[in-house]
């Protein structure tokens, strides 16, 4: 059963990369939300931590809302975004052998320095370009960041050493999304590759996180 599932979530995500720069439609809704919503079910089935399992269904609400067209899905999408996000900051706090120094130490230090800039860069980036999204905009940077923060926080060892790569792939993902979003001109080049970006490296970061947690 679930070998069943993972390869039906592995091939929602496979075929939906050839709808990722398609406009709108039910098959691509379908597509992109039932790749993590079924990871989601095999969590329940596992017994993995209901905040895994959470932050997997609030994240393929939002791909859903984000797969439709008009602000106000995107405003969902964005909001059950952070809702996902936040639900494995807990998650990632709340495993045993977190340790929130970690993020004083050489390895830790280096990777929440870097977030910190890299926050610092989209705010100055994005706050002129989000138009009336800017406040969600702003609100969500400080909230996927964290999450990375928070994976710097678990041990290294066993399947939870895919955390943190996991987490890092996700807060690459969105950057890329959020520069073809709000920053690059229609008709740049990037545009039409960065869908192709985005897609493996926020899949392959639910995937992840469902590895490590399950």
């Amino acid at each position: 059963m679930e070998t069943l599932l993972l390869s039906a979530a592995a091939g929602c995500a496979l075929a939906y990369l050839f709808f990722t720069a398609r406009p709108a439609g039910l098959l691509r809704s379908i597509l992109k939300t039932s790749s993590v919503a079924l990871l989601a079910v095999l969590a329940l089935i596992a017994g993995a931590p209901v905040l895994l399992a959470l932050g997997l269904l609030l994240c393929a609400l939002g791909d859903y809302c984000l797969s439709r067209d008009g602000e106000g899905a995107f405003m969902a999408g964005v909001g059950a975004f952070a809702a996902g996000h936040l639900a494995y900051v807990v998650l990632f706090l709340s495993t045993p052998g977190s340790d929130p120094g970690r993020l004083l130490q050489m390895s830790g230090l280096l990777i929440l320095t870097a977030l910190v800039l890299l926050g610092g860069i989209m705010v100055r980036v994005l706050a002129p370009r989000a138009g009336a999204l800017k406040g969600a905009v702003l609100a969500y940077i400080p909230i996927i960041l964290s999450m990375g923060a928070a994976a710097a926080t678990l041990p290294g060892q066993g399947a939870l050493v895919w955390a943190l790569p996991a987490a890092l792939a996700f807060v690459a993902s969105d950057v890329v999304l959020a520069f073809e979003t709000f920053v690059l001109p229609e008709g740049h080049r990037f545009r039409r590759i960065a869908p192709y970006a985005v897609w493996p490296l926020y899949w392959g970061a639910q995937l992840g996180f469902w590895y490590a947690f399950s």
